[in-house]
């Protein structure tokens, strides 16, 4: 398994994923998609359900939650049956780049941390526009680079902390894909990377209870895995953030509409 590989795997044994921006990323992307109690919603790489089922629950809106791993739909299944919002949510493997559904059904297709991972983004991004309707929105919430090139040193970390295969892009490439799949009145909005906001935004998405949930879930796996204890070390291998870590990486959220 690789280090990638263990990573998700963690993440959903412990029930626990994250993004950028966090609730407040959700939200403002619900604002720039539209997305109301009459929408049906796609997230693409829903992980442990945790954007589905607060959209379903705050906004009222159906989602369908679609994930590569089923342990991941697992945790989402859970998540959902505790916030009462099953009757709202559906939960389905698939992959970003073959989405298994029909054309144009769809409101709003969103994702969050999950474009930057796709070996080919444009056929992902052309799937994300393919499933909405007309006058529909595709909404990525994706790692950004905000100055190019950046130091290898710096790619190298990137890749070890969010994840082997990732590969942000640049404003203009996040753009570009959603240009490319036939997508227009494109909004761009760049954000850097706070450490303290992205800690209180997962502390707000997950609240104590379930931070403590998923640290006694890690204990035990560390306990009883050997394979997760090495995990552990190579995280803390990695060292601290770069020091020109904001100057070069931080995150977008890039909207675009289908034509009606």
């Amino acid at each position: 398994m690789t280090q990638e590989e263990h990573f998700f795997d963690f993440a959903a044994e412990a029930g626990l994923t994250k993004h950028f921006g966090s609730v407040n990323a959700t939200d403002k992307m619900v604002e720039l998609c539209r997305i109301s109690s009459d929408s049906y919603v796609l997230d693409v790489g829903c992980g442990v359900g945790a954007t589905p089922c607060y959209l379903a629950k705050e906004y009222g809106c159906r989602v369908v939650g679609v994930d590569v791993l089923p342990r991941m739909l697992e945790r989402s299944k859970e998540r959902a049956a505790k916030m009462g919002v099953t009757d709202r949510t559906e939960f389905r493997v698939a992959d970003a780049q073959d989405l298994p559904f029909d054309n144009a059904i769809f409101d709003a297709v969103i994702t969050e941390s999950v474009t930057s991972f796709p070996k080919d983004k444009q056929q992902a991004v052309n799937e994300y526009a393919r499933v909405i309707k007309p006058g529909g929105f595709v909404g990525l919430n994706e790692s950004t680079w905000m100055k190019v090139p950046p130091p290898q040193e710096l790619v190298e970390w990137v890749r070890q902390d969010v994840g082997a295969t990732v590969e942000p892009l640049t404003a203009d490439g996040w753009r570009g894909l959603l240009e490319n799949a036939g997508l227009q009145d494109i909004v761009v909005i760049l954000k850097p990377v706070d450490v303290k906001e992205e800690s209180r935004g997962i502390l707000q998405r997950y609240g104590i209870g379930g931070i403590l949930s998923t640290l006694t879930r890690a204990f035990r796996m560390y306990l009883k895995k050997p394979n997760y204890r090495q995990f552990v070390k190579d995280v803390n291998q990695r060292g601290l953030i770069p020091e020109d870590f904001n100057a070069y990486f931080g995150y977008g959220i890039f909207v675009g509409k289908k034509p009606e």
